[in-house]
């Protein structure tokens, strides 16, 4: 499940649902008793389980949650798998692709789950192969068993990037960059970076994805629109 900014108490810049944790670095900083409401409401909606933040540095690094392991401090990475009920793996995104993995036995029994955050630089990085690989051998299921869920993040419509972005993807189908109107600038489509990286891993289950934050300001906290904005999370979890 990934929130929108419906259902928060935060006002302002945050307006809404605001998940960003407090003590995560940076100047995004909302008053505290809110975001422990929003916190709150959130986990109220997990069907018992626990949501599991990480402090994300848009990198490639991934983390096993279990009960056994210790979930303070924030672990440093930018995605989470588990095997084990109860705990939800969660990312926070306002413009960065959040994508949920499951991976099944033969007869569809979930086995694991996972949350990947997906900005390009965790894309050209390799955390969605990185978090699937994790999964997979944590669960001992190979990527055709694997599911994957794309949540919503900036359209290709509103992702204009330089001509740096684009060759980080220079093995990408043509159709995941369309020249923008600057020289050198190009609309980046998320989505099918992210779909064509999961294709080429073995994952053949996919939805999601076709949502924009930039484009709805009303529903979706962004980063690029806004500056000094909310965060989202999109969390995952073994029933």
């Amino acid at each position: 499940m990934m929130s929108t900014r419906a259902g928060g108490v935060s006002q302002g810049a945050f307006a809404g649902l605001n998940l960003r944790p407090p003590e995560l670095p940076g100047s995004d900083v909302d008053a505290l008793e809110a975001v422990h409401t929003n916190r709150q409401r959130f986990a109220a909606a997990l069907e018992g389980a626990q949501p599991v933040y990480l402090s994300q540095v848009h990198g490639a690094a991934v983390v096993r949650l279990s009960h056994a392991s210790p979930l303070a401090p924030l672990p440093e990475a930018d995605a989470s798998i588990t095997t084990e009920p109860g705990l939800a793996c969660t990312v926070l995104v306002a413009d960065c692709l959040p994508v949920l993995l499951a991976v099944t036995d033969a007869t569809g029994q979930a086995l694991g789950v996972g949350a990947a955050h997906a900005g390009w630089r965790g894309l050209a990085g390799g955390v969605l192969e990185t978090t699937l690989a994790a999964l997979c051998e944590a669960t001992g299921s190979p990527p055709a068993y694997a599911h994957a869920w794309l949540g919503a993040c900036i359209g290709p419509e509103r992702f204009e990037v330089g001509e740096d972005v684009r060759q980080a993807f220079e093995a990408a189908p043509a159709t995941c960059f369309r020249p923008a109107g600057a020289p050198g600038k190009w609309w980046a489509d998320l989505p099918a970076l992210a779909r064509w990286r999961l294709q080429c891993a073995g994952v053949t289950h996919l939805r999601g994805g076709s949502w924009c934050t930039a484009s709805q300001p009303s529903r979706f906290f962004s980063f690029r629109r806004d500056r000094v904005t909310g965060r989202h999370a999109a969390a995952i979890w073994l029933r």
